[in-house]
């Protein structure tokens, strides 16, 4: 039993790990794709074929939201295509590692401002930290371009909203059905918004294979890597591990796009880390406010 239970926590971990892994990846080559068909027809080509497989997966049509339901649903759509949009937009200006940094301010602003405890002002603090190592080097000319850093920044206020309102749709369906409706919802909005940039180079069969495989990579592989995880792992310890995420952006960039980041950059991404992994380590106790 014991053998058993710490090789179903080990593939619980080994998900995890894959599902970052492919993400960022598919990230990578998201950003490689950005000269042939740029930050618009890319996510045009990840929405639009994640939502095909999504829906065949989760067949979402079985079970749909009624009247009001259908409010946090859209929301929740455009802000997982705003996210996406907006995060391409700023890693086509910054490197991939600092953009998942900066995009991490999201969730982490969730996790703290609904957190009534005392020491998390500590976490603040070394997300803040972060972000103000970087500012120095926010230079278009000599350093990171401060239109990328503003995008990354937007990206992750796009994400807040995804949990907040993912939140919300997830007591109305499953969590594949939410999702395969949420990314129809984005695909609806930015598709016909990628063709209308990029127009025929989408037909391209020398960009189709690779958004395919963005899409496969970024979304709906880990997508059900991370549910395998979450059900086979406590919640906390599936939040402390995706806060290496940042840490795994800039491995990918610097291995398949050769980014290559100061120690200053890595500093700023640790103390991002750092303060996630603090704002998820939740006490046992509900009522602890110390």
């Amino acid at each position: 039993m014991f053998f058993a239970h710490h090789r179903v926590l080990l593939t619980a971990i080994g998900c995890v790990l894959l599902a970052m892994v492919t993400i960022q990846s598919g990230a990578s080559i998201a950003k490689q794709l950005f000269p042939l068909i740029g930050p618009e027809g890319t996510t045009a080509l990840r929405l639009g074929f994640s939502a095909l497989v999504l829906c065949l997966v989760f067949r979402p049509w079985k079970a749909l939201p009624e009247g009001q339901q259908w409010r946090s649903i859209i929301v929740y759509g455009l802000c997982l295509g705003g996210m996406n949009i907006t995060f391409y937009y700023a890693i086509e200006r910054i490197p991939l590692g600092i953009g998942v940094a900066l995009e991490f301010t999201g969730p982490l602003a969730v996790a703290l401002l609904s957190s009534k405890r005392k020491r998390d002002l500590l976490w603040v603090a070394f997300a803040i930290t972060g972000i103000i190592l970087l500012l120095p080097e926010i230079d278009a000319e000599t350093g990171l371009d401060p239109v990328g850093v503003a995008l990354a920044l937007i990206a992750g206020a796009c994400w807040a909203g995804y949990i907040l309102f993912g939140k919300r749709t997830g007591t109305q369906s499953s969590g594949g059905r939410t999702v395969a409706l949420g990314m129809t919802v984005a695909a609806m909005v930015l598709v016909p918004y990628g063709a209308a940039h990029q127009g025929m180079a989408l037909l391209s069969w020398e960009v189709i294979p690779l958004g395919i495989l963005v899409a496969i990579m970024s979304s709906a592989l880990p997508y059900t890597l991370e549910m395998v995880a979450l059900r086979n792992m406590p919640a906390q310890g599936f939040s402390v591990m995706m806060s290496m995420e940042p840490a795994i952006a800039a491995l990918a960039g610097f291995l398949i796009l050769s980014e290559l980041l100061t120690p200053l950059q890595w500093l700023a991404i640790a103390l991002v880390i750092i303060a996630s992994i603090g704002s998820s380590m939740q006490p046992e106790s509900k009522s602890e406010t110390d």
